[in-house]
């Protein structure tokens, strides 16, 4: 026991002992203080606790201090302090004031460990749950970018899906602290780092020395691009394989990654893999049941969607909107001479040629066969819907090379209008089909008005 009374306990302490003055001016540190905040007693000593306080947690930290200084004891208060190295500490404080020397001494608990468990499982559970509620593949990834923030440092964040069969990389999301824009789509060739992590399926973490071995490790996002201080890419793994790579840089030395970031985004990247196939799963069934598999235009039920919408808004500000029913003269020569592949190449011209003709408010269907539809808001009569129908047959008169075969196809356009020749869907729809029959019949490659009911 004389031996052990001999030392100076309070160095040997794993918690901080800390004792300031009434405006948290440090007097004395222990030791351990090192260890929890990164900052050695002599390079703090004068200066303000407070000052190191994370900022959101300040006002709070400030009402506790003038508790204390009351006279109030502190058993359990938990804040959160910026180390020496940028990164954070999670603290839980007991304290109390020893009013014969004015001052607060508190003792302060290392708990990041446990809040760093504790929010490895929170955002385990938010990307399981962002995975089932965010509605685009945008929205999950920006969803998965705040869940990350909380667990490192994530201002410069990107998701990079890779297309196997193309052998290229796409850039659904992407945030950066120097605001450069998402990289275009690219060869995975063109990604050297990304391309390794694929190939490998290994988590990628490059540091200052390590990143000379590899060559500059910011190829992708060209030469004006200031250089990342380090490179952290994670792979998505699924069952298939490698769907692509979650990456993290970052530009100073206080926010370099380490080992045990590594750990963490490696943890985590399963579940974000899963919720990424997910979401692109059901991008997928969505396309396949709203779009036409061969042109890629909205099909039917989608169209009659947009256009049930579209006459909501016309109703509601008293607007216009038309119809033109397209009918192309003469395909089935096309598939009887040519076959069914010329066919389906026919079809795909047409739709691009057709989106060529309309605004990008307008939409482009196909309802099935060698029949499309537009459907035109804001008109203002059925002359002016019109000027759009003279546009396509104009655009019509080039020929179509079908693989070789040049063809002359020509089309045969009705026009109907809300509320001139009906106030609902179907009616407009039948007065716009029934006029296409009529151009048909009178030769095609013209325009007909729907008559006036």
């Amino acid at each position: 026991m004389q031996r052990i009374s001999s030392l100076n306990i309070v160095d040997l302490l794993l918690d901080a002992v800390c004792i300031v003055e009434a405006d948290s001016t440090i007097i004395f540190v222990s030791p351990a203080f090192e260890r929890i905040f990164g900052y050695a007693p002599h390079e703090v000593t004068g200066k303000r606790m407070l000052d190191m306080v994370h900022p959101e947690d300040l006002p709070a930290t400030q009402d506790q201090a003038q508790r204390i200084t009351s006279g109030q004891l502190q058993l359990h208060f938990e804040n959160r302090y910026i180390r020496k190295d940028g990164r954070i500490a999670h603290i839980r404080w007991t304290a109390r004031r020893l009013e014969e020397h004015n001052v607060r001494l508190a003792v302060a608990h290392d708990i990041t460990e446990r809040k760093s468990t504790e929010a490895l499982q929170a955002a385990v559970y938010g990307i399981s749950e962002a995975a089932h509620t965010e509605q685009t593949l945008e929205s999950l990834c920006s969803r998965i970018h705040q869940i990350i923030g909380r667990l490192l440092p994530a201002a410069n964040f990107s998701v990079a899906l890779y297309d196997a069969p193309a052998q290229t990389l796409g850039f659904p999301y992407h945030a950066s602290e120097h605001h450069h824009p998402a990289p275009p789509a690219l060869p995975l060739a063109e990604a050297p780092l990304h391309a390794e992590v694929i190939r490998t399926g290994r988590t990628l973490l490059l540091t200052p020395g390590a990143a000379e071995a590899h060559g500059s490790p910011w190829p992708e996002h060209g030469a004006r691009a200031p250089r990342p201080h380090s490179w952290l890419g994670v792979p998505l793994q699924t069952p298939q394989g490698v769907l692509g790579v979650l990456v993290l840089q970052a530009y100073s030395e206080q926010s370099q990654y380490t080992d045990k970031d590594k750990e963490l985004l490696q943890f985590v990247s399963t579940q974000v893999a899963a919720a990424v196939e997910r979401k692109q799963t059901l991008e997928r069934l969505r396309q396949m049941a709203q779009y036409d598999q061969l042109t890629g235009l909205p099909n039917r039920q989608l169209f009659l969607d947009r256009l049930q919408t579209a006459l909501a808004r016309a109703r509601r500000d008293g607007r216009r909107l038309s119809l033109l029913f397209i009918d192309l003269d003469r395909f089935k020569e096309v598939n009887d001479t040519l076959g069914h592949a010329a066919g389906d190449l026919l079809l795909q011209r047409v739709a691009q040629r057709l989106l060529e003709c309309v605004r990008a408010s307008d939409t482009v269907a196909r309802l099935g066969g060698d029949e499309f539809v537009v459907l035109i808001e804001g008109v203002h009569s059925a002359e002016q819907a019109g000027g759009t129908a003279e546009k396509i047959l104009a655009a019509f008169g080039d020929a179509f090379d079908l693989g070789g075969h040049r063809r002359h196809i020509l089309p045969s356009i009705g026009v109907s209008v809300y509320p001139d020749h009906s106030d609902e869907a179907h009616g407009l729809l039948v007065h716009a089909d029934g006029a296409m029959y009529q151009s048909k019949k009178g030769g095609g490659n013209r325009i007909c008005v729907a008559a006036s009911p």
